[in-house]
């Protein structure tokens, strides 16, 4: 068996190929992130392919294309976490030098060490959804920053309008904000209009008499008023509407992908289109996990453990290593299962009636999620609740 290992950075990525034995096949070299880097690095490739074992550091979309281009010429890479690499680096080395063409190397030399699963050719839908469902997340990012210049802005212009509204941000008081962008604005409009746009936004939830407390309270209020603050309020909500709208876009694209799927975790009362497409995404393929508790791990959300000699840490916390986006969409996901299915709400109130506090109880849920996720992806069944 030859092992190839390589370090990718953004503009040229380093090489190192060795045998077994730890004997050099080629030694460490380097070559462009780019199609004539690629096939300098084909061209020092031992063949047949089954005979070679690749692997390289997971650094997002850096190593993305390198990694197709493997696939694509026979090679199934193996993907080591970052925090795999130092931790070897750390158990085989004392020296504190570290360049590309050591790591490289060091890379090589796990492969030989490591009975780590190569990466699979990732099917199409797999793909689209974890790219999907980060670029949701960096628009939802820029959303709650957009929601939060909202506020900011309303507390100068018109405090008192956030203890008359159950939002600031919903609809309604957003769509009486864009017309009338300050509290000298709505204090000398008609009432009638401010009840007809507070209506039509609200589903009719919102009526005159809502209409007139509002505008009584700008009436009076001590808000500062000028140009400058209309216009920003104004803007922001025009970004704000236009990120939500694209927000529903991505959404109804990552439905239909998830509907071609026809994922078994959709059964599980709780989990709805958003939180599965994060949930598969980040898994990509279960069978890389032999156990729930490495799929437990790879969320984070395994204990940390302290011992020495006959001491052992109680009430240590979590990990927190591994995928921060399957860690979020897991706990959200236990939260809204134990509020919906009758075994994982009986489960969740057990651990409170140990005295366990919200958080952690909610934690023992997404455990026990992990482990009923981890049997309907492997076994490719429906989830029947156990009542």
């Amino acid at each position: 068996m030859i092992f190839v290992g390589i370090d990718v950075a953004k503009d040229k990525h380093d090489c190192f190929i060795c045998y077994s034995d730890g004997s050099v096949y080629k030694d460490a070299f380097s070559f462009s992130n780019d199609r004539d880097g690629f096939n300098i690095l084909l061209s020092f490739m031992p063949e047949p392919s089954e005979n070679v074992k690749v692997g390289l550091e997971a650094t997002g979309h850096y190593s993305l294309n390198l990694i197709n281009f493997l696939v694509d010429n026979g090679f199934n890479p193996v993907i080591f976490n970052p925090l795999q690499i130092n931790l070897f680096r750390k158990a085989h080395t004392l020296r504190k030098t570290k360049t590309d063409k050591t790591d490289a190397k060091l890379i090589a030399f796990m492969l030989s060490s490591s009975d780590a699963k190569p990466h699979l050719d990732l099917s199409y839908h797999v793909v689209e959804l974890k790219s999907l469902t980060r670029y949701r997340y960096r628009l939802k990012d820029q959303l709650a920053r957009l929601k939060i210049s909202i506020s900011r802005i309303v507390n100068i212009i018109f405090p008192e309008l956030e203890n008359l509204v159950y939002s600031v941000n919903q609809k309604s008081t957003l769509a009486l904000l864009h017309e009338f962008p300050s509290n000298y604005l709505i204090a000398n409009t008609h009432l009638t209009r401010i009840t007809n746009i507070l209506k039509s936004n609200s589903r009719g939830k919102y009526d005159k008499s809502k209409a007139l407390e509002i505008r009584s309270a700008a009436l009076n209020s001590i808000g500062s008023d000028s140009d400058a603050y209309r216009f920003e309020l104004v803007q922001t909500i025009d970004l704000i509407n236009f990120y939500s709208s694209k927000i529903d876009e991505l959404d109804s694209k990552i439905k239909d992908i998830l509907l071609e799927l026809e994922s078994p975790i959709l059964s599980i009362p709780g989990i709805s289109f958003n939180l599965a497409s994060i949930i598969l995404a980040e898994i990509v393929d279960i069978n890389k996990f032999d156990t729930p508790s490495q799929l437990q791990a790879f969320a984070g959300l395994d204990p940390a453990t302290h011992q020495s000699g006959k001491f052992v840490a109680s009430g240590v916390s979590m990990v927190k290593r591994g995928s921060p986006y399957l860690r979020w969409a897991l706990l959200n996901a236990a939260r809204l299962v134990s509020m919906r299915d009758p075994s994982f709400k009986e489960y969740y109130q057990k651990k409170r009636n140990e005295g366990k506090h919200h958080f952690v109880a909610l934690t023992h849920v997404a455990k026990k999620l992990i482990r009923v996720i981890f049997k309907l992806l492997k076994t490719n069944t429906l989830f029947v609740s156990q009542v």
